[in-house]
This record gives structure tokens, sequence and C-alpha cells, in this order.
């Protein structure tokens, strides 16, 4: 499944797996909410509640859509976060591996500022 993602300077797509949270993630959208940065990494509530799954990981790539269960949030790392070591994208705390963006640069997650609003939807 695939959904969009805006912000007011931009927009992107990503491609979801078909993972529990995934599920009850489409099953909310639309969605509307404020994005948080943290270092690299764009993060937002969703207002879905879901359990840590079996594979879930703290290490990601830069453009995976992780959702952290910790948060009812969506983490959109593109970049090291204050945690990190090295270059990787480590993120808060273990997060499920939803799937992600379409984009081939992740570095379009740049242009969200803190407080912006963001929006998800399916595309």
């Amino acid at each position: 499944m695939q959904i969009r993602i805006s912000w007011p300077a931009g927009h992107t797509t990503a491609t979801l797996d078909e993972t529990p949270t995934a599920k009850a993630l489409a099953a909310a959208l639309p969605i509307s909410a404020t994005a948080n940065t943290w270092g690299e990494e764009v993060y937002f509530d969703t207002g879905v509640s879901a359990a840590l799954e079996h594979d879930a990981r703290q290490v990601v790539e830069p453009g995976t859509v992780a959702f952290w269960t910790e948060g009812d949030a969506l983490a959109l790392p593109y970049g090291p976060t204050p945690i990190s070591r090295g270059g990787e994208s480590r993120l808060a705390s273990p997060c499920n591996v939803l799937g992600s963006l379409d984009d081939p640069d992740p570095r379009v997650l740049a242009t969200v500022r803190d407080g912006d609003p963001i929006r998800v939807e399916l595309a």
C-alpha cells in the first residue's frame, strides 16, 4: 500500500508492507499532526496504538518508515539522530518497520521543520 506524506515545503510517498501496524495506520488515515524533528529524523503522533512487532529494530536505513510504539508516532529517519554511532540512523528505541520512502533521496525530509503541519493519507 502507498501513502502520501505532505508538509508546507514538500511531499513524498512511501510504500508500506502488509504488517499489523501498517494496516492499523492505514485504517486511521488521513491524519494531520505536528512534525517534530530529532537530529535527521521527523516524527509525529498518529493517534494509533500498536504493540512492538517481533522484527522491530532500532538501527534502520535512512528512508525507512518506522512506527515508534512508545510514542504512537511515525518515525521517518533520513540520517543520523543524536544517539547515532557514525552515520547510522538510530531511532530512540526499537520501532516497528512499516516500509520505506519511494523517493531515492530520503533527505527530501530535511525540509520538514519542527512544528510544521504534516498530513498522511493513502496515495
